[in-house]
């Protein structure tokens, strides 16, 4: 969420947008490729997400098809993996890739991974803090004059830049489970496992400048905090 105004700090939080916008072009390409390279095991992603789950054991948890491209992931509410149809019927490495990732993140929920518990406690925090923390600190600051204001989006915005940190270490977390399971289950042969990993990490790069933009967003509003207090005291 950004202001829809400039002021010369916006100059901080620039390279991590160029940053967002190479990482979302470069997991749409590289899924795309691999999506046009078939694995040579012929299952599906829904066939090995479910088999994978079987062999850990998680019968409680779906595998379910959901609309549009990219969308896949894992509700830990329902217990229900959900997989793009291109990765359900899709018999590439690129589907099962997404698939054993997203797999992987139900392993993480049964294995009570504790990345993935203390993202799961923050989620309401950075609802909120995603929808009102900087819309409250630019008005505090711009539109009003007011520290509390400002302050307040500051602490809110903070618990949504946490989430974005923490989500790191579980999305890396679960693609190595992938990349693992899919090699030790015969799933893809070794020489296809480097096309799995590339659409994986172009994956992990969107969530590395998502974060990137977050923290840079947060060290804007600090500067743009101190600046305001020090005017306040001449």
């Amino acid at each position: 969420m950004f202001p829809l105004f400039y002021d010369p700090t916006m100059i901080i939080v620039l390279p991590a947008i160029i940053l967002a916008m190479y990482a979302q072009a470069k997991v749409q390409g590289t899924f795309r490729r691999y999506l046009n390279v078939q694995a040579y095991s012929g299952l599906t992603g829904a066939q090995v997400a479910q088999d994978l789950l079987r062999r850990q054991g998680l019968h409680e948890v779906r595998v379910e098809m959901v609309p549009g491209n990219l969308t896949d992931h894992y509700d830990p509410r329902s217990k229900v993996v959900r997989l793009s149809n291109p990765v359900y019927n899709g018999h590439s490495l690129a589907a099962l890739g997404v698939a054993a990732h997203e797999t992987g993140h139900a392993i993480q929920h049964a294995t009570h991974y504790l990345p993935l518990n203390i993202r799961h406690s923050l989620v309401p925090v950075a609802n909120i803090g995603s929808q009102l923390g900087l819309p409250l600190a630019i008005i505090g600051i711009f539109f009003f004059q007011s520290q509390l204001l400002l302050q307040t989006g500051i602490i809110l915005f903070a618990g949504a830049v946490l989430f974005q940190v923490v989500t790191l270490p579980v999305e890396y977390n679960a693609s190595s489970r992938a990349l693992t399971l899919l090699e030790e289950g015969g799933y893809l042969r070794s020489q296809e496992l480097g096309g799995a990993k590339e659409v994986l990490n172009a994956a992990a790069l969107t969530y590395v400048a998502a974060t990137l933009v977050a923290l840079l967003h947060l060290v804007r509003l600090l500067l743009l905090a101190s600046r305001f207090s020090g005017n306040r005291r001449r």
